[in-house]
């Protein structure tokens, strides 16, 4: 009974979908006990960090990446940005099988598949689309991955900073990287 209605409460501060996404995951118990919460440090909330973050990274890999036909899109106007201002930018689309070359850089069709370290993965997909590409963001062990405005998936992103990778969550990289190069130079 005293069980049940500290669940209760518990449910009351967290919202429903994140409260079943973490009893998914498979360190929920641990994690609803409050043991073992050294990974949170690389949940990344602040926005000084933030910033330090998106102006340090010099390779980006873009999961979801949307071809030049589509530039009015955030999935292919960020990392425009990005290359604009002199970051590496890797195309990793989820569609377009044919292409071969997206901002004038070959495409990879897996970030697992990308050579050499990335600094963040910044990705475009529907939170319910991010679980699909759980395995494949592990295997490349990005610095940090970054989802956009908008995406957001706690028990992903609980499995990613676990295993020691950075996660910035529903910010846009484009902004917070203009924001810090615009205080970096004051």
């Amino acid at each position: 009974m005293i069980q049940t209605a500290r669940l209760s409460r518990q449910r009351a501060c967290i919202s429903s979908r994140t409260y079943r996404a973490r009893l998914r995951t498979p360190q929920a118990s641990s994690h609803m006990s409050g043991q073992g919460e050294s990974w949170r440090t690389n949940l990344i909330r602040d926005p000084v960090i933030i910033q330090q973050l998106a102006l340090q990274a010099k390779r980006v890999a873009v999961l979801g990446i949307k071809t030049e036909d589509k530039a009015s899109q955030p999935a292919f106007f960020v990392p425009a940005y990005l290359q604009a201002a002199g970051v590496e930018v890797v195309p990793v689309p989820v569609f377009y099988p044919d292409v071969t070359h997206i901002l004038g850089q070959q495409v990879y069709r897996k970030v697992a598949d990308v050579p050499g370290e990335i600094d963040i993965l910044d990705v475009f997909r529907k939170p319910s689309d991010i679980p699909q590409h759980l395995d494949d963001i592990l295997a490349a062990a990005p610095k940090a991955v970054w989802l956009q405005s908008g995406i957001s998936h706690p028990a992903v992103e609980e499995q990613l900073a676990r295993a020691g990778i950075k996660v910035v969550s529903d910010r846009c990289l484009k902004v917070d990287h203009q924001q810090a190069a615009m205080h970096s130079k004051m």
